[in-house]
């Protein structure tokens, strides 16, 4: 049975703190959904991401025929496009018109309605942050991969994304943060996230100011964390003993390389 407001303190910590006591549950309902919501987007999104930076990033070659230039053309123009909408409208717009509009056609429920347009938003913001790696690789390495017979598309994936990614963690963990804050506008379309479950406990206590402070404590909590793993994983790519860090060079990423070189 839930409490009236009338036997909550008076002041904002003490209300707060019994509103926390006394709907806890709701609250961390809603911050796990805040969680599968944002984690599931953001990486849907930067696999999205991979694929419209790679297309982004095709190069014409001499060899191209006509079809195969003006094929690269379409994808590019697709790709555009899908970066400048879903970058230049807002996401509560977004989620109102593809979840009404899409409701008839997939029978969906608002929290996969919340993943996809999370993912779709988030997916456009991350190619520009892959192309962005990408551009970072010098293009002596693409040399160097077509040197040993790839082609495009090996070097890409092989060679050049990898780097990419790695140069690009930093932008798209904070994407990841940012995912978790912008998930509170798809309350517009019913999903139980944590800003929906605190406005739930304000509609009962009557009580926003003190619901909202222990909305904003549990939202820093989570970004606070989050952020300090991403950090970590970070500081683990950067080690000499980790994955090689964003502004190290090719060579010493690869510690057998200089030892040989020393013993020359």
């Amino acid at each position: 049975m839930f409490f009236t407001g009338s036997k909550i303190p008076a002041d904002l910590l003490g209300g707060s703190w019994y509103i926390y006591q006394r709907y806890a549950p709701l609250f961390w309902a809603g911050a796990r959904t805040t969680l599968l919501i944002s984690l599931s987007a953001t990486v849907i999104g930067l696999i999205i991401g991979l694929i419209v930076a790679s297309i982004r990033n095709v190069k014409f070659t001499p060899k191209d025929s006509l079809f195969s230039k003006l094929f690269k053309k379409f994808m590019h123009l697709i790709a555009t496009i899908y970066i400048e909408v879903f970058r230049g409208t807002p996401m509560m717009v977004q989620a109102v018109f593809l979840y009404h509009g899409l409701r008839q056609y997939l029978m969906w429920s608002p929290i996969q309605a919340g993943i996809f347009i999370v993912s779709i938003n988030t997916g456009a913001y991350m190619a520009e942050i892959i192309r962005a790696g990408i551009q970072s690789i010098d293009d002596g390495q693409y040399e160097a991969a077509r040197s040993i017979g790839m082609n495009n598309t090996q070097a890409m994936i092989k060679i050049i994304l990898p780097q990419a990614i790695r140069n690009a963690f930093p932008a798209i963990g904070n994407e990841f943060v940012v995912n978790i804050k912008d998930t509170s506008v798809l309350n517009v379309i019913s999903v139980t996230e944590l800003f929906f479950q605190s406005n739930s406990v304000a509609g009962i206590v009557f009580r926003y100011r003190d619901t909202f402070l222990v909305t904003a404590i549990i939202y820093l909590f989570l970004t606070f964390t989050t952020t300090q793993i991403l950090r970590a994983i970070e500081r683990r790519l950067d080690s000499p003993r980790g994955f090689g860090g964003a502004s190290q060079s090719m060579p010493g990423n690869f510690p057998f390389l200089k030892r040989k070189e020393q013993k020359v």
